[in-house]
């Protein structure tokens, strides 16, 4: 059986709950959902989803890192969105993050996210 490892990094924030920031196994890395809170102070960054996004990708980009891989090498991602009215502008910063890569993907409206944050994202990737 394939050993479990827990991925920690103080560039991304530290979970706030009993969970890892990401797991490896088997040449994969699941990540935890990310919202916009930035690593250092653990303060919420950005009032729009623009910006929120942005500080999500950079949190997200930070744990695959640490897990020996990158954002060129997600495979899946869930968006969780507080109001889907927010789809196109979270949609231009996850375009501009991945680039040509397109990573599968599903996004969803949900009633409330953690610190009312209006965009949340997990992610799988390979691990090289």
């Amino acid at each position: 059986m394939n050993e479990l490892t827990a991925v920690s990094t103080p560039h991304a924030p530290q979970a706030i709950g009993p969970y890892s920031q990401a797991v490896k196994v088997g040449g994969m890395v699941y990540c935890s959902g990310q919202i916009s809170l930035d690593p250092v102070s653990g303060a919420f960054v950005g009032e729009d989803v623009r910006a929120q996004t942005e500080q999500v990708l950079k949190n997200l980009s930070a744990v695959l890192e640490a897990a020996g891989s990158s954002l060129s090498r997600v495979v899946k991602t869930t968006v969780f969105l507080a109001d889907m009215e927010d789809f196109p502008a979270m949609n231009e910063v996850y375009a501009r993050f991945f680039g040509e890569h397109r990573p599968a993907r599903a996004t969803v409206a949900v009633r409330s996210l953690p610190r009312n944050a209006r965009v949340e994202i997990e992610a799988i990737a390979v691990v090289p």
